[in-house]
C-alpha cells in the first residue's frame, strides 16, 4: 500500500493548525468568563455572598431569588466598555474559533485517512486525534441546545488541547499501513464506536468536575462560610449545579450505549480473529471495568440514595478507568491489543 506523503504532511499541518485555533478559542472563552457579565449566556450562574444566602425578606433566598451572574458587577471592560458587551464579543469569537478549529481538525483526520487509504484510527495518535474531535463536536451540540453554558468551553478546551498535544508529541506516529491484525472491516466499526464513546465521556467528565466544584461552592455559602480556596472559587461563575449535573448525566446516557456497542463489536471481531469472543485480555478487562462503572453510575442516578455528589464521583471513576485503559494498558501492559503504534 502506497502512502501519499504530501497528503500526510497536509494532515499534520491541519492538526497543528487546529491546535493553534483551539488555543485562541480557549483564550477567548477565558475572556468571556473573566469579564463575568455575560448577559444571556450566564443566566444559570449564581453569585451570592454568605449574607445574601442567610439574610432575606421572608426567609433565605433560593437560587431563583439570586441575581444571575449576568447582572453582577464584573471587571471593567477595555477602555471602560460595558463588560457584558465585551464578554459577548469574546464568547462569539470563541465559538467561531471553535467551529473553525473543528473544521481544521476534521480536515486533518479525513486527509490522514485518504493519505493512508484506510480509516484514520489505526494507532494511538489517530485515535486521540479523532476522540478530541468528537469531544469538541459534542460540546458544540451542547451549546446549541443550551447556549447559556457557552463560556464553559474553556474547561472543555483544556483537556482537548492536552490530548492533542500528547497526540502530536508523545503518541505521534507517521502515516503508515495498518498492521496485519487490524486489516478488518471491524476496525471501522469497533474502533469508531470506541472513539465516539471516549469523546462523549470526556465532555461528561468535564461537566462532572464542574458540578462538584459548584456543589462545594454552594455548600460553603449555605454553611455561612467564605469561599477563598481554588478551585471552589470558580463556582461563583459556574452554572447552577443542576444544569451541570444534567449535562453530565445526559452525555453519559448517550455515550453508554455507544460504548456497549463498541465492546460487543470488539467481542465479535475477537471471535473472528482469535477464535474466541472473550479472553480477559487486559484491554478487554479494563473496557469491561469501565462499562460496569458507567452502568453503576446510570443505576445510581435512578436510585434515590445515590444521586448528586456520590453519583458524580462514580462518573469520575468511570472516566479514570477509560484513561487507564487508553494510556496504561496500551503503553505499559502487553496484550493482544498492543497496537499503540509507538516506536
Amino acid at each position: 500500500m502506497l502512502i501519499n506523503a504530501g497528503l500526510a504532511h497536509l494532515s499534520d499541518t491541519l492538526f497543528t493548525t487546529a491546535i493553534a485555533i483551539y488555543s485562541l478559542a480557549l483564550v477567548s472563552y477565558c475572556g468571556e468568563y473573566a469579564f463575568g457579565r455575560k448577559g444571556r449566556v450566564a443566566r444559570t450562574s449564581v453569585v451570592q455572598s454568605p449574607v445574601q444566602i442567610m439574610v432575606g425578606v421572608g426567609g433565605p433566598p433560593t437560587v431563583r431569588d439570586a441575581a444571575p451572574a449576568g447582572q453582577q458587577a464584573g471587571p471593567p471592560g477595555p477602555a471602560g466598555g460595558d463588560p457584558a458587551a465585551v464578554a459577548r464579543r469574546f464568547g462569539r469569537l470563541a465559538l467561531a474559533l471553535t467551529v473553525l478549529g473543528a473544521l481544521s481538525h476534521l480536515g486533518s483526520v479525513a486527509i490522514r485517512g485518504i493519505a493512508v487509504d484506510r480509516v484514520p484510527w489505526g494507532n494511538m495518535y489517530e485515535f486521540s486525534a479523532a476522540a478530541g474531535l468528537v469531544a469538541v463536536v459534542v460540546f458544540l451540540v451542547v451549546v446549541i441546545r443550551q447556549p447559556q453554558v457557552r463560556y464553559l468551553g474553556m474547561f472543555v478546551m483544556l483537556p482537548v488541547l492536552l490530548l492533542m498535544f500528547l497526540a502530536g508529541t508523545v503518541l505521534y506516529a507517521k502515516a503508515a499501513p495498518l498492521v496485519p491484525a487490524l486489516r478488518s472491516y471491524w476496525l471501522a466499526i469497533h474502533v469508531t464506536a470506541a472513539i465516539m464513546a471516549t469523546g462523549i465521556f470526556m465532555v461528561s467528565f468535564v461537566a462532572t468536575v464542574l458540578y462538584l466544584v459548584r456543589e462545594r461552592y454552594d455548600a460553603v455559602l449555605a454553611a455561612g462560610g467564605s469561599v477563598s480556596r481554588f478551585p471552589t472559587t470558580l463556582g461563583a461563575r459556574l452554572p447552577e449545579a443542576g444544569v451541570l449535573d444534567q449535562i453530565a448525566y445526559r452525555t453519559v446516557a448517550f455515550g453508554f450505549p455507544v460504548w456497549t456497542f463498541a465492546i460487543a463489536a470488539g467481542a465479535i471481531w475477537a471471535e473472528a480473529a482469535w477464535g474466541r469472543y472473550w479472553g480477559w485480555d487486559p484491554k478487554e478487562t479494563w473496557s469491561f471495568i469501565a462499562w460496569v462503572i458507567y452502568a453503576a453510575y446510570l443505576h445510581a442516578r435512578a436510585t434515590a440514595g445515590w444521586k448528586g455528589v456520590r453519583a458524580a464521583r462514580v462518573n469520575l471513576l468511570g472516566f479514570s478507568a477509560m484513561i487507564f485503559n487508553f494510556f496504561v494498558v496500551n503503553i505499559v501492559i502487553a496484550g493482544l491489543h498492543s497496537y499503540a503504534g509507538l516506536s
